[in-house]
């Protein structure tokens, strides 16, 4: 069975994600979309060419015009819809999931992804799988070469970075795309930037030979690299290439959640503005201690990228993102997008000789455990209110889930939507504080 969520959804490819659910989806969306174009991508996953024109193969019977834009990151997609006249668009991916996964990411006129009421909407009809006469035109394809250039020269003329600063620099930058979507994206753009480029994992096939995520325990032939090579930095994706990931200069992994930090130091610093920045409850404080030095605040929304998207739509903000290496900038589109966050990364790099350690090092600093708990057989209930008599002393979020925070740590609760799972993050300023907020909670189930 598929999985739904408001991230789309995803499956084992030989028992979920069929040529019939793939047609079921295309029909789905043919009564969801008004009549227009359609744009489309995928990542490098083998089985996702099938998908694909499985889907595109019912949108040419319904008399769909379907622009094809082939293996590019998400965000390229997002970048397409938003630039264009396209009544939304699909891209067929798992993130990062294994490869034995696929699934499929749905997107709204606006580029943003589904949200919560169209995504029930959709299911709906996918559930109801109406079938409908053939269009007496059959539609057409067309596809699309030049998205990545056309994304990449959206990066590279931003107005928050300098180009040719970036440029004169010529940092020596080895990327990991771990073989997939981003595999030709990322150093095609790189090169736009003036770097040297050094490649690993780099050929899009799908062949994700380290974990698909950018952990700092996935990277450990990146920082290797980084090191012989004597580069700036190293930079890791994931198989959709939405997040980035960031090795400083010594090889030393600094955690998904600096990338959006070090991206909006650079933001802050380039601009002279006071701004208002959107994450999720789950992303660090060092970005709001940050921002208090620049006299800029930090709004939270709930988990979800969506959820990020539509507060800052709220909130008119400008720059927003998540923990996990996603960096989203309004003036590219409102999504998550490694490579927006690679060029605001080097665009930091540039304004001073410091290394990207050191930028690092100069930032606050905190450390995120993340733990999880079964919730099988327990009172959720009943443990939320153990935990708010533990902690009592402070400020109380229930946003999403339940969140307690104080100055300098706070420690988050969550059900999964996709696990019979409760999910617990916790930050302070060491990682031995944040293990003590896990353990305390862990301690009264």
């Amino acid at each position: 069975m598929l999985i739904r969520s408001i991230s789309g959804v995803r499956g084992l490819t030989d028992l979920d994600l069929t040529p019939q659910a793939s047609i079921a989806y295309a029909r789905a969306l043919n009564f969801f979309y008004p009549k227009g174009v359609i744009i489309c991508g995928r990542d490098s996953r083998p089985s996702g060419e099938e998908i694909q024109n499985e889907m595109t193969n019912e949108f040419i019977r319904l008399g769909r015009t379907v622009i094809d834009c082939g293996i590019v990151p998400t965000p390229t997609v997002q970048f397409m819809v938003h630039n264009t006249e396209a009544v939304g668009g699909f891209i067929v991916t798992a993130s990062h999931n294994p490869i034995e996964w696929n699934g499929l990411k749905f997107l709204r006129s606006d580029s943003t992804f589904f949200h919560s009421e169209d995504c029930e909407k959709l299911f709906n009809l996918v559930d109801q799988n109406k079938d409908c006469e053939s269009s007496i035109e059959p539609g057409i394809i067309w596809p699309e070469k030049n998205a990545i250039q056309k994304h990449v020269i959206s990066c590279v003329s931003i107005s928050c970075i300098d180009l040719n600063r970036i440029q004169k620099r010529k940092f020596k930058i080895v990327i990991d795309s771990v073989n997939g979507a981003g595999s030709n994206a990322l150093p095609i753009l790189l090169e736009s930037l003036g770097c040297e480029v050094i490649e690993l994992n780099c050929e899009p096939n799908g062949n994700f030979t380290r974990g698909t995520e950018p952990l700092p325990e996935n990277l450990n032939d990146l920082s290797q690299m980084v090191v012989s090579h004597k580069a700036d930095a190293g930079f890791a994706i994931d198989p959709d290439a939405d997040r980035l990931a960031l090795v400083d200069q010594t090889g030393q992994p600094l955690g998904e959640e600096y990338t959006l930090v070090i991206a909006a130091d650079g933001y802050l610093k380039e601009t002279q503005r006071i701004e208002k920045f959107v994450v999720n409850l789950s992303t660090s404080l060092a970005l709001e201690k940050l921002a208090e030095t620049y006299k800029s605040t930090v709004i939270r929304s709930a988990v979800g990228e969506i959820n990020v998207v539509n507060k800052m739509n709220e909130v008119k903000s400008k720059m927003g993102g998540e923990g996990n290496g996603g960096v989203i900038l309004r003036e590219s589109h409102l999504g998550r997008d490694s490579m927006i966050a690679a060029t605001m990364i080097l665009n930091r790099m540039s304004l001073s000789n410091s290394t990207l350690g050191e930028i690092h090092a100069s930032l606050p600093q905190f450390v995120i455990v993340k733990d999880k708990i079964s919730i099988q057989g327990i009172d959720l209930d009943n443990i939320i209110r153990k935990v708010t008599l533990l902690f009592d002393n402070s400020t109380i979020d229930t946003t999403d889930g339940i969140k307690f925070t104080w100055d300098d740590r706070w420690v988050h609760l969550r059900k999964s939507n996709t696990e019979p799972i409760m999910r617990i993050y916790a930050e302070a300023p060491n990682h031995k504080q944040a293990l003590e907020l896990v353990a305390g909670i862990k301690k009264i189930l």
